[in-house]
């Protein structure tokens, strides 16, 4: 049930707001003066052991099937694995006729062809007509103990009056908006708005900068924009709105702004902006789905790409929705009743797939993290799951490796007994956070899954379940290719490696349901980014290892992508923003490894010959740039001025040189013969030799 009964979503969201009742509303007291939920704690026995049959049961036509005839079909006769599943698990406006159309050289991916849904009804409506007073939402503010339940039917309320809101200012099927705002159900109720009247997402990292969120809206040319006037984590209050106000003067598409209050401080508004709330509070709480093709797009999502600019993948309705649904219930073991709780961010895929999408569609309850894993102390996580009961536990490495170095008793003191599924997501899981995630988190029960999947395969594609029952799983290792992934390893030629005990590029031999199907506005880069390095197969930019017993462990990206505390950043995106300094003609950036982000970025910089420069200043101005023009967590951790940068006689800038010298493995830097200029490798190692004394001085 509901926390708190009889109430409007929207006042359970803001702290000052309105109360909508019988279609009027009226004032109402402050959130804050409201009783926070109490959550009844889920125990193991009501949960069942970690024996849980892991036997799969897709469908009516595959029922009885092991996991290996499984995934057998689904790589053998996808249309058969693929239709008949899409048939029972989905609710259709009208049936699909064809289950897929796909040419993988040219990036034509098209499933479910004919058919028409509207992925709100299927992760609403479906549920309200069965069980309306289910827990959807557990939105774990920031503050511990005041979080906030939300029944399906709450949600599908406040999202029809946030749809129907849309369409009276001008927001039509096919249109984009843009939603920068923290996590919160307000938020998750703005993508699903979208989701119903058939307008495109495109929710942005409400971390960005102004600049980067002007980027976004400029790219996917937003009709509208949906924000906050403040975040809060970490007991901090952020602006939002500003930034926002920042973004738009650049952004001539952009009619209106709907600001919604996540706290109560006022914030100015403008001619293009719309109080939510009070907009809201005279909408109907039904709004009619708009009937959706299956390939016509859900939403987009920016990612970074080897180049300056962030490309905006796109995913569409029924095969998106279908795979994340899918491999949210059997990667993670979820069975109804079950607490989800994903940590991420809506801003990234994650949040899209295990946050929202793939939970509601499964009629689960979701937990919406609002704050961070060490506020108010370390063990914040442990004590959230202890009060909600939270029964699969997702979040990433990066976090995991940060809480490892305080004390055990922060996870200890916490009764997590509840939990029956620990998972792991946005880069590969080192050793040590694995065995102390498993160990002392999970109290060695729990299966831990490291899972592997992108922005572009719209869900998880390798993880060590679902598997046979009683199947092993090697620790720090993503292993098992889910039903329709077909992994290929491939050399430097193009050709596919045979055989186990082998390493090579990672690629995906066929289409599934989840894929994206274009970046938006420049499917020649698509094609050019993902299909055109191995015709006839879905380059992932990774490289893996294939085991001697054939699991797969992903070893890192192959091109010149870094992995920030799970978000990948293109080192391109980096440059562009450095390279606007007056004082510098030139830089490379490259990532090294970070025993908690993961990976950095480390700057060389190269400026003009003029003795009046103050390295040091520069420096610090360039350290504001990227978090003007990217975001703070973009900022290098290094930077190195150098004379000049490693070469080869073409001009391309040997990064493979560079990254030894920042990692200190000057004693082997491979072939050098390339080079123009051999001599220039010694000029920077002399450089960053000066720049670790002076660092480890100013320590000291």
């Amino acid at each position: 049930m509901a926390a708190h009964k009889n109430g409007s979503l929207i006042h359970i969201i803001n702290r000052a707001s309105v109360l909508f009742k019988n279609g009027s509303y009226r004032k109402r007291i402050l959130l804050t003066s409201l009783k926070p939920a109490q959550c009844q704690r889920r125990t193991v026995s009501s949960i069942g052991d970690k024996n849980t049959n892991l036997t799969p049961q897709l469908s009516s036509h595959l029922a009885g099937w092991s996991y290996k005839e499984l995934y057998e079909l689904s790589v053998k006769d996808p249309e058969t694995f693929w239709g008949s599943i899409a048939k029972e698990r989905l609710t259709w406006n009208k049936p699909f006729d064809q289950v897929r159309d796909c040419e993988i050289t040219s990036g034509k991916i098209n499933w479910f062809l004919g058919g028409q849904l509207n992925v709100s009804v299927n992760c609403l409506d479906v549920h309200v007509a069965k069980h309306p007073d289910r827990v959807a939402l557990v939105w774990e503010r920031d503050e511990p103990g005041t979080e906030v339940k939300v029944t399906y039917r709450e949600l599908l309320e406040t999202t029809c009056r946030l749809a129907n809101t849309l369409k009276r200012h001008g927001v039509n099927k096919g249109d984009r908006v843009a939603i920068y705002m923290p996590v919160s159900p307000i938020a998750v109720a703005a993508m699903l708005a979208c989701a119903r009247i058939g307008a495109v997402h495109t929710v942005v990292f409400a971390g960005f900068s102004s600049e980067a969120l002007a980027g976004r809206i400029q790219d996917a040319q937003c009709k509208a924009v949906i924000t906050c006037n403040q975040g809060v984590r970490g007991g901090r209050f952020i602006d939002l709105k500003p930034t926002v106000d920042a973004a738009v003067k650049n952004c001539p598409t952009v009619q209106h702004v709907f600001v919604a209050q996540r706290t109560a401080n006022p914030t100015p508004m403008g001619k293009l902006d719309i109080p939510l709330e009070e907009a809201m509070a005279s909408e109907s709480a039904q709004c009619a789905p708009e009937p959706m093709g299956s390939e016509e797009m859900l939403f987009m999502l920016h990612t970074s790409g080897s180049t300056g600019k962030p490309k905006g993948i796109v995913h569409t309705q029924a095969g998106y929705l279908l795979y994340a649904a899918l491999t949210h219930q059997y990667v993670f073991d979820y069975h109804p009743g079950d607490v989800f709780g994903c940590v991420a961010d809506i801003g990234w895929v994650t949040g899209h797939s295990y946050v929202v999408y793939g939970p509601l569609c499964n009629g689960a309850t979701t937990v919406l993290f609002e704050s961070t894993p060490v506020y108010p102390d370390p063990g914040r996580y442990w004590e959230t799951v202890q009060r909600l009961g939270i029964n699969q536990f997702y979040g990433a490495p990066t976090a995991i490796r940060l809480l490892l170095k305080y004390e055990e008793s922060w996870v200890k003191k916490y009764d997590r007994s509840s939990l029956k599924t620990l998972g792991s997501v946005g880069e590969p899981i080192n050793h040590e956070a694995w065995e102390w995630f498993y160990n002392v988190v999970g109290d060695g029960r729990c299966p831990l899954v490291d899972t592997w999947w992108q922005t572009e395969t719209g869900g998880v594609c390798i993880a060590p379940r679902p598997a046979e029952e009683g199947a092993e799983i090697v620790p720090a290792m993503a292993m098992r290719p889910f039903f329709g992934i077909q992994p290929v390893l491939m050399e430097e030629k193009g050709k596919p490696i045979s055989g186990n005990d082998v390493s090579g590029a990672l690629c995906i031999g066929q289409p599934w349901p989840g894929m994206a199907r274009t970046i938006f506005g420049d499917h020649k880069r698509f094609v050019d980014a993902y299909f055109k390095p191995y015709p006839g197969h879905y380059f992932t930019g990774d490289g893996a290892y294939r085991s001697k017993e054939g699991y797969y462990q992903i070893t890192g990206r192959m091109d010149d992508v870094i992995n920030i505390s799970g978000h990948r950043l293109g080192t391109a995106e980096i440059e562009d923003a450095l390279d606007e300094h007056p004082a510098v003609p030139e830089t490379a950036v490259i990532g090294i490894s970070h025993d908690i982000k993961g990976e950095v970025p480390f700057a060389f910089v190269v400026l003009k010959e003029d003795p009046s420069l103050n390295h040091t200043a520069v420096v610090k101005e360039l350290r504001g740039l990227v978090a003007t023009k990217i975001a703070k967590y973009a900022v290098p951790d290094h930077f190195l001025v150098v004379k000049r940068l490693p070469k080869t006689r073409s001009g391309k800038i040997m990064r493979r040189i560079l990254r030894k010298v920042a990692m200190e493995q000057t004693g082997d830097l491979g072939d050098v013969s390339t080079l123009d200029d051999p001599s220039v490798v010694t000029e920077i190692i002399k450089a960053h030799a000066q720049y670790k004394s002076l660092t480890s001085q100013n320590k000291s």
